[in-house]
């Protein structure tokens, strides 16, 4: 019996047809509306990600890139161009109150050097915070299709689009969305997630399918010795890579460029999420619990030694012990009450 919601075989045959690519089809490259040290971060028909832990100044980072699309201009290091067609822009906050929603609006106007006493004519804000998931969804939904000139759309707190965060279904359908509205609409989405605290990952499944899908990721990063300046770097990026930059917040509460700012390349304490795919990640933990199916915590280090050195990686006890924290945050590998590790073959990567 047919799914209810799948379309009837007339409509599915429409759709085949119109997906079929041709060798002499003429295509047109995605119109570049953001970059970064002339680095394209966001394309028209496509969807980016900032992430960072709590109190990184994700939002003031992403005030900047609005700031930027208004005024077709440079903030921080954000070179925007939209279509004249394509400057409208929708900002939608899942999290804070009005009064909050109201800071960020005005901070915004401000690095865009635009008049405080009158109304953006480029700029709708939504505050979600009230509603259910299903309501936000809906409401963004509405708003896109409906508004006309639409070219860049921000999504403060995509977490909240959800129910739950580790869902391989919600996240799925989500993400689905945001292919869907950027394809239909011809417009980018940048969105904002929170990153594990444990690990330098996007939080839950959601997080998994943003690095698979997005065109960009932004990481805005506290600096360890000066809780003032937060750092900006593309985790994930499918055009040229750019040089990461740093900001901290003036005295007029506004983000600035810290133009003299030392990166530190110091090894970083994670395990790198792109190092490995999905699939040698599982033909490494088959090897390596081939002889049992659990393990103490010394031998799950020597079995995962033997795993990943069985595919042709040779790391290391300081490497391992980064790998053993992110196979467990994953939950490609899980701890059971008596501190025993097993393989978990159902996790999602």
């Amino acid at each position: 019996m047919m799914n209810a919601q799948v379309k009837p075989n007339g409509e599915i045959t429409v759709l085949w047809q119109a997906a079929r690519l041709t060798l002499t089809g003429k295509y047109v490259t995605s119109p570049e509306i953001l970059c970064v040290h002339g680095s394209a971060i966001g394309t028209l028909g496509n969807f980016s990600a900032s992430i960072g832990k709590a109190k990184s100044k994700k939002t003031f980072n992403v005030s900047a890139i609005v700031a930027a699309a208004l005024n077709n201009g440079t903030v921080l290091q954000y070179e925007a161009e939209l279509p004249e067609n394509k400057q409208k822009i929708l900002y939608v906050d899942t999290e804070q109150s009005p009064y909050h929603c109201q800071k960020v609006m005005r901070r915004i106007i401000r690095m865009a050097g635009l008049p405080l006493d009158e109304e953006p004519k480029n700029l709708e804000f939504l505050t979600l915070r009230r509603h259910t998931p299903e309501i936000r969804i809906a409401i963004v939904e509405k708003a896109i299709y409906d508004t006309e000139g639409l070219g860049l759309v921000i999504i403060d707190g995509i977490r909240d689009m959800v129910y739950d965060i580790n869902s391989p279904s919600e996240s799925t359908k989500i993400i689905s969305k945001l292919m869907q509205w950027t394809d239909e609409r011809q417009i980018h989405i940048h969105t904002i997630l929170h990153q594990n605290k444990a690990d330098e990952n996007a939080r839950g499944h959601i997080g998994t399918e943003l690095n698979n899908k997005a065109e960009t990721v932004l990481e805005v990063a506290k600096d360890k010795l000066d809780s003032n300046i937060s750092t900006v770097q593309a985790v994930h990026i499918r055009a040229m890579d750019f040089q990461p930059f740093a900001f901290r917040i003036n005295d007029d509460a506004l983000p600035e460029l810290v133009d003299d700012y030392s990166f530190n390349k110091k090894e970083s304490q994670y395990f790198d999420y792109s190092e490995l795919k999905d699939e040698q990640h599982k033909q490494a933990l088959e090897a390596a619990f081939s002889e049992a199916k659990q393990y103490g915590y010394n031998a799950l280090i020597d079995a995962l030694k033997r795993g990943y050195a069985s595919i042709g990686y040779m790391y290391g006890e300081n490497k391992l012990g980064k790998l053993k924290k992110f196979l467990e945050n994953k939950r490609m590998v899980v701890k059971d009450s008596a501190k025993k590790y097993r393989y978990n073959p159902e996790y999602y990567y």
